[in-house]
């Protein structure tokens, strides 16, 4: 799959998430052995360029792999401009948001709300595509609502602007992530592309991954939610991928030490206090599938110092071959 000037060898890729898919859970990923991974998206708004929230979005230093960029906002000429300020900060490529369903989001006409004037997608890509001076892709839904799907025109739109790829969760904005994602639409518009598309929504497993490809067409899986508490789905997407079967699992003893060294890397990175509490729902993630672990997901959240969060954290992972000798797996 080629992306711009960018070959991506394994196109299985980490869907952008704000609050989730921060460096330190990008590098985890690719470690694992996602292919692409596109970052938090960032405000396109100039003067929120220096809160402590988007400075720890664009901090892309030792970021590993092409650096993907994601842009949110509704003003062309600001899109655009703020294209070149993170491209001047490191991006090599640019992403645009036109799939957030968030409320806060939808409501200033950004993200998923976009869809609902294609007009003004049109100039958005178009500014973008020219400002940038590297590839820019673009993250939609299949449209606003179940009765207006207008996936087929925004990617047409996008075909035309230079767009170098396609990403399509397969939901509307009004379904927020409620019931199944739908993958026929996505097939049909991919039928006609001429540029890559990566399917999202509701892939969580090797399994699912090979059958909505196979469904769509599409040149690459992107994964979301399904990442959440098993970074190793992206070694196993990898090797069922090439080798038509899953690997065989990791120990507890090799996902224990993976849990801990994402704490440890989120303490690092945003410091002990910030880090204590956007760890919270990582453990919770990690350990809730586990015996005993949302008992010890509540304790552990009670806790208000980083290296006791680390050290109870540790402990019970100790104890876990006590009650298990498999790390919890739902497509197993």
């Amino acid at each position: 799959m080629n992306i711009g000037p960018y070959t991506i060898d394994t196109p299985i890729a980490l869907a952008p998430m704000a609050g989730i898919t921060d460096k330190p859970f990008r590098r985890l990923c690719r470690a694992f052995g996602a292919g692409w991974a596109v970052g938090e998206m960032l405000t396109s708004d100039p003067s929120l360029r220096h809160t402590k929230k988007s400075l720890y979005r664009s901090d892309f230093s030792e970021e590993g792999g092409i650096i993907a960029v994601q842009i949110l906002g509704n003003d062309p000429a600001v899109m655009a401009e703020a294209a070149r300020y993170n491209v001047g900060l490191g991006a090599q490529v640019i992403d645009i948001n036109m799939g957030c369903p968030a409320k806060k989001v939808c409501n200033v006409a950004a993200g998923s709300a976009l869809m609902q004037n294609e007009k003004l997608v049109a100039q958005i890509l178009q500014a973008v595509v020219a400002a940038a001076g590297v590839p820019v892709t673009l993250k939609t839904r299949l449209g606003w609502a179940d009765e207006h799907k207008n996936l087929p025109v925004i990617a047409r739109i996008a075909e035309e602007a230079g767009i170098a790829a396609l990403a399509v969760h397969g939901r509307t904005r009004t379904q927020m992530y409620k019931g199944e994602a739908e993958y026929g639409l996505i097939a049909e518009v991919k039928s006609r592309l001429k540029i890559p598309l990566w399917v999202n929504g509701d892939i969580t497993s090797p399994q699912k991954a090979a059958a909505v490809q196979a469904q769509t067409g599409a040149d690459g899986i992107m994964i979301g939610r399904g990442a959440q508490g098993q970074p190793w789905l992206f070694r196993d997407l990898k090797h069922y991928r090439e080798h038509g079967v899953l690997p065989p699992p990791l120990s507890l003893a090799e996902c224990s030490r993976t849990v801990l060294a994402h704490l440890q890397a989120l303490h690092e990175f945003y410091g002990a206090e910030a880090g204590l509490r956007i760890a919270r729902k990582h453990i919770g993630w990690y350990l809730d599938p586990l015996p005993g672990g949302e008992a010890a997901r509540r304790d552990i959240n009670r806790i208000a110092e980083a290296p006791a969060q680390y050290d109870a954290v540790a402990e019970f992972l100790r104890r876990l071959p006590e009650h298990t000798d498999t790390w919890a797996c739902s497509y197993r």
